[in-house]
């Protein structure tokens, strides 16, 4: 049913039957997959923030807000709760703090917001959209689609019987495809092999990235600090695999304690994360992703053991068989004509 539903909908964006598309006078890239969950999204939107941060006068990050308690258009200030602007655009405001992020599911009304004059907020020269695939109300004028390495959209299906939003077919708007979280090692003869199996159109430029984990640093005072030998690993992610095959590669002992992607923590979490805390070896510390720390940071009720134990995993991406240059050009390009 929902493949029937969502194609109807396609088509009605495509044709441009009672649902129509807005386009605004700047560059707007979006970010997304047609899969729930899982690719990368927030390393490789930073990604694209580092890149147009050099090349426009100021940017903006406009997200939904995956998980927030709130409602409509929200600036994301470096002080905001991930309950009310959700926890990926409290990464990114926190890790960019001299762009601007908003939250608002609407996205041509959060755009609109962006572009008016506010003392809050520089009128931004690119708009990054995060998570915006299936939001067809704006049109992009560059689409960025990525699909996990793992799992890719040409070997799943529409939900319930598989992660996909949509059709595969869905992939043709895209003028961008980025294979996520490949092996560092990937042979070009597997490269080949995929792109073979992607079926790219003319016009659609296909690259691969694999996850680079930067120096871990101390969640109360971002000190650096080497790697632990014994960890436990607390994630609220959707695909954590990535991060134990990374972590046991660096010889570390793993204890896993993993929720939901997306976790509102209870107060019933809090006491299982203090108890795991309590028995873990001395010397061991306890070990969580970025977007993962945007939630822990004003939840109540953790021990000051889990607060001086906590250390955060910094993820960035990285291209494969050399291909940096040749994706920064084709968004530097694409910026510099619009």
């Amino acid at each position: 049913m929902l493949s029937i539903i969502m194609a109807l909908r396609n088509l009605m964006f495509d044709k441009g039957w009672i649902l129509k598309q807005t386009q605004f006078e700047l560059p707007i890239i979006s970010v997304g997959n047609l899969s729930v969950g899982g690719t990368g999204k927030t390393p490789h939107t930073e990604y694209l923030v580092k890149l147009l941060k050099e090349q426009v006068s100021h940017m903006a990050v406009l997200s939904r807000g995956y998980g927030r308690s709130t409602k409509g258009f929200r600036y994301v200030e470096t002080s905001s709760k991930a309950r009310d602007v959700g926890d990926e655009p409290l990464q990114i405001k926190q890790k960019f703090p001299d762009i601007t992020v908003a939250v608002c599911e609407k996205r041509v009304v959060g755009i609109t917001k962006l572009l008016q004059p506010d003392p809050k907020s520089l009128v931004p020269a690119a708009i990054v959209l995060d998570d915006a695939f299936q939001h067809r109300y704006v049109k992009p004028g560059l689409s960025i689609l990525l699909t996990d390495y793992r799992r890719p959209y040409y070997a799943d299906r529409v939900m319930p019987w598989g992660r996909l939003r949509e059709r595969r077919s869905g992939a043709k708007r895209a003028d961008t495809i980025i294979v996520t979280k490949c092996p560092a090692e990937l042979s070009d003869a597997e490269r080949r092999r995929i792109v073979d199996k992607l079926k790219p159109l003319a016009h659609q430029q296909v690259f691969f990235t694999t996850f680079a984990y930067d120096t871990p640093r101390m969640f109360r005072t971002q000190a650096e600090v080497a790697l632990p030998s014994s960890l436990l690993v607390l994630t609220g992610i959707a695909k954590p695999a990535p991060l134990y095959d990374y972590l046991e590669s660096k010889g570390c002992v793993l204890q896993k304690l993993a929720f939901p992607d997306h976790h509102s923590f209870t107060p019933a979490d809090v006491q299982r994360i203090n108890k795991a805390c309590e028995q873990l070896p001395e010397g061991a510390k306890i070990l969580t992703t970025e977007k993962d720390a945007a939630r822990l940071q004003h939840l109540e009720g953790l021990s000051p053991q889990v607060l001086q134990s906590l250390v955060v995993q910094p993820i960035k991406i990285s291209f494969l068989f050399n291909e940096t240059e040749r994706f920064n050009k084709i968004l530097s390009d694409y910026v510099g004509t619009n």
